[in-house]
This record gives C-alpha cells, sequence and structure tokens, in this order.
C-alpha cells in the first residue's frame, strides 16, 4: 500500500516511469471533470475508482516502499511552494502551488482513513 501512496510523488519526479503526459482529449476530459475532485478541498469519495496507471499490484517491501514515501515528502518539502507554482502535472495541466499541495495531502489522508490512522 505505501507503494501506491507515493505514486502521485512519482508522477513528478520520474514521470518519465508513466510515459507521456496525457494530451488532447483526455486532458481536457481530465482538466474538466475531474480537476476539482483531484486538487480540490472536498476529501475524496470512499471507495474512489483508482485510475489504472495508478494501481500497485505486485509484491513490495514494506520499509524500502516507506522510506522512499518518506524522501518524496521531504524533497517535495525541500523544493518548497515556489517549485509547483503554475507547474504542469502528467494529467490535468497546470496547478497552482496550493493545488499541488491540496493533491498530495488529500491523497495521503484518504488511504490512511482507509486503513484507520
Amino acid at each position: 500500500m505505501l507503494a501506491y501512496f507515493y505514486v502521485p510523488y512519482e508522477y513528478e519526479f520520474t514521470p518519465e516511469k508513466y510515459g507521456p503526459p496525457a494530451s488532447g482529449i483526455k486532458k481536457v476530459f481530465v482538466r474538466l471533470f475531474l480537476k476539482s475532485s483531484i486538487a480540490g478541498p472536498k476529501p475524496y469519495k470512499k471507495n474512489s475508482t483508482t485510475a489504472p496507471d495508478l494501481r500497485v499490484a505486485d509484491e513490495r517491501d514494506f520499509e524500502k516502499e516507506k522510506s522512499q514515501l518518506i524522501d518524496y515528502i521531504r524533497k517535495t518539502q525541500a523544493l518548497g511552494a515556489d517549485h509547483f507554482v503554475a507547474k504542469e502535472t502528467q494529467s490535468i495541466g497546470k496547478l497552482t502551488a496550493d493545488e499541488w499541495n491540496t493533491m498530495y495531502a488529500k491523497h495521503l489522508d484518504h488511504h490512511l482513513k482507509q486503513f484507520g490512522f
């Protein structure tokens, strides 16, 4: 599960792992219909569908995944808000620094609550 937690960070820090960013109609669709639920203030709905490219199904090492998640969070903090101003995402276009922060925080919060934390 921890490997899944850091997929949004991987999109930012190792985008080549996921191929080219969305373009054309897919990007327009995601931006128009999903941006507010992904990067807006409302919490994710319980049992929301996971995008296929975000799914992690193979076996992982807990300590390694925990370390990677912590490293990504620290890297994000070290870069600071200015790094994320009008920065392009893989799927929904440019976001403000606050939207980036909201997206990362919502994703972690959603799954921590899912597991009772």
